[in-house]
């Protein structure tokens, strides 16, 4: 269990893969997703911004949006958890797909090549906030049409950045990975622990101080 001297932990998040993903190294967290009606973050990528910045930009601005719907819902005061996944081929960044003929259209352009799996998160508590980005390395192999379509068909490709999914059918497509597969599932998990702690520490430093 993460020694967190007991803030409560909020995942700002509806990713079932980054509540997994937390549950999997035992840390208690709450749900803050936004209710129907609410805002929520734009992520429509800027006008010639590269794609580090990007999922830096929308990790940062998930995370504020947690804190502020945290407010809004009088709950109490913790850490807020927010991350931003994206695959970039070359320099073009693969969101998630708008429909079956757009996941068909990046499966392709990632068969037979390597990509990036880019995916920032940031840690917030109170109007302090830090943030890390993990940047692997993943191979597919060449896929057909055949393969393509009943991945397609199966459902994981939706809502899903680049289309895929590792922990999923989309792991028989992949010949090798470097770097943090947590980070490509959606939350990387040792950079995540490591904010927590980095931040825990911090906010106990200054209130030792105003002691």
């Amino acid at each position: 269990m993460l020694n967190t001297a007991s803030p409560v932990i909020y995942l700002a998040s509806a990713s079932p893969r980054r509540g997994e993903l937390l549950a999997q190294i035992g840390m208690d967290f709450r749900w803050l997703v936004p209710h129907a009606g609410e805002p929520e973050v734009d992520e429509s990528v800027q006008r010639n911004e590269l794609a580090d910045a990007y999922v830096m930009r929308l990790a940062r601005a998930k995370a504020a949006a947690g804190e502020a719907r945290r407010q809004l819902r009088h709950l109490p005061s913790g850490l807020i958890i927010a991350a931003d996944t994206t695959v970039v081929v070359d320099t073009t960044i693969l969101g998630k797909p708008r429909d079956h003929a757009d996941a068909a259209r990046m499966l392709r352009l990632l068969s037979g090549r390597e990509h990036r799996v880019l995916t920032a998160v940031a840690v917030q508590r109170a109007a302090h906030m830090e943030v890390a980005l993990s940047d692997s390395c993943v191979r597919f192999c060449t896929l057909n049409d055949d393969q393509i379509n009943q991945y397609i068909v199966s459902g994981e490709a939706n809502d899903k950045a680049g289309a895929y999914g590792i922990q999923g059918r989309a792991a028989q497509f992949i010949q090798h990975l470097s770097g943090s597969y947590s980070g490509v599932m959606g939350l990387p998990l040792f950079e995540t622990t490591q904010l927590i702690q980095h931040v825990c520490a911090d906010r106990a430093t200054k209130e030792a101080v105003h002691e």
